[in-house]
């Protein structure tokens, strides 16, 4: 039975000096270590032993602007990796070939042989979610070396062609307990996307490790679910179950207990639908919030505990799974909240997000914040 946790102590800085970070990957591999999304400079990021910060690599894919950028990272064991045996998905009528820019080089960033099936690298794969050109897109890089020194081999194409904007590029990513590979799509700013089967924008997406359809997916499509405005946060309880959380407009931000097919309703509705007034072919949120209160993104589940982080809010809510019970944490200590996931040896590992142009950075930020969780 999985038990509710709480945070106990004061949370600890264990790394500074982050440049609009977004997502923490920590990786489950011998040796372990941790990487680090940075939105505009495109850098990931290695966390050091001694609280330091070094490049691994960067994603030439990504193209900063507004929200968009180097977003989600996911980790993709080699052990666990099929060899590509396809070309990548793309959204209809995208080009499977990547974008460049006027004047790079019309070289493709997919790795040479990716179609004709390529080997897996020594450890495995980071996945990355970043804005391009013209579209959000995912691509994977291979992993080299071994923790202090890690690097990013050359990047391959993953999925193009969903939609991107100034806002709402969505942009979390997570292998599921299925194995599978899913993504957050915001609705890039149209409204339409997220009620239209056929774009990949307003979804969870849902695809193997090489952007294929899997089998068992709801509409022989890419799309899991769909009616969502703006998903940031993704994760899977004890019983496999996946919950996400969404930005709303102007009223309320949500959690959502994902389902097959689900439709959630933007932008028909936003929020919990008024008594009355219902409609049975949408999903209501478990939970709501007010949007100065929220705008979460990242989420981690703990035992019965799901924590968000939460932006415009400045804190960090937790929500017990099994009885819906809430409450918030560190409320205005740290600024914005952009991700959080689970730490070692007990403990819950969040990360602040002020100088990402909406923010107060105080000297140092951004950082990366430690504390210990227990019942």
């Amino acid at each position: 039975m999985a038990l509710p946790v709480r945070p106990v102590g004061d949370p600890v800085a264990i790394a500074s000096h982050l440049d609009a970070p977004w997502s923490i990957l920590r990786l489950p591999m011998p040796g372990g270590g941790t990487l680090i999304s940075e939105r505009d400079t495109a850098t990931i990021r290695e966390l050091l032993p001694d609280g330091s910060l070094r490049a691994a690599g960067t994603v030439a894919e990504s193209h900063a602007g507004g929200e968009g950028g180097l977003l989600g990272l996911a980790f993709l064991a080699a052990s666990a990796a099929p060899i590509a045996s396809a070309t990548p998905s793309v959204s209809p009528g995208a080009s499977a070939a990547p974008t460049v820019s006027p004047g790079a080089s019309a070289a493709p960033s997919v790795s040479p042989g990716f179609s004709a099936g390529l080997a897996p690298s020594d450890s495995g794969w980071v996945y990355a979610y970043v804005t391009a050109a013209d579209d959000n897109r995912i691509v994977r890089m291979p992993l080299t070396g071994s923790a202090g020194g890690y690097g990013l081999g050359a990047s391959e194409l993953v999925l193009a062609g969903i939609p991107k904007a100034a806002n709402h590029d969505g942009g979390r990513i997570a292998f599921g307990p299925d194995g599978l590979l899913y993504a957050t799509a915001g609705d890039a700013g149209n409204t339409a996307n997220a009620q239209d089967l056929g774009s990949l924008g307003g979804k969870i997406l849902r695809m193997t490790a090489t952007g294929e359809v899997p089998a068992g997916n709801p509409f022989g499509t890419l799309v899991y679910s769909w009616g969502h405005r703006n998903p940031q946060g993704i994760a899977w309880d004890v019983q496999g179950q996946l919950w996400a959380s969404e930005f709303g407009q102007n009223t309320w931000d949500e959690l959502n207990r994902i389902v097959a097919g689900g439709n959630y309703g933007w932008p028909i509705v936003e929020g919990i639908a008024p008594a009355g007034a219902a409609d049975p072919a949408l999903i209501d949120p478990v939970h709501e919030w007010p949007t100065d209160e929220a705008s979460p993104s990242g989420i981690a589940i703990v035992g019965d505990s799901l924590f968000m982080a939460s932006l415009r809010g400045e804190r960090l809510w937790r929500i017990q799974l099994s009885t819906g019970e809430v409450d918030d944490w560190f409320v205005h200590d740290f600024g914005r909240l952009r991700d959080v996931v689970s730490g070692p040896d007990g403990t819950l590992w969040f990360m602040s997000n002020n100088t990402d142009g909406r923010g107060d950075p105080a000297a140092g930020d951004d950082r990366l914040y430690q504390v210990q969780v227990s019942r």
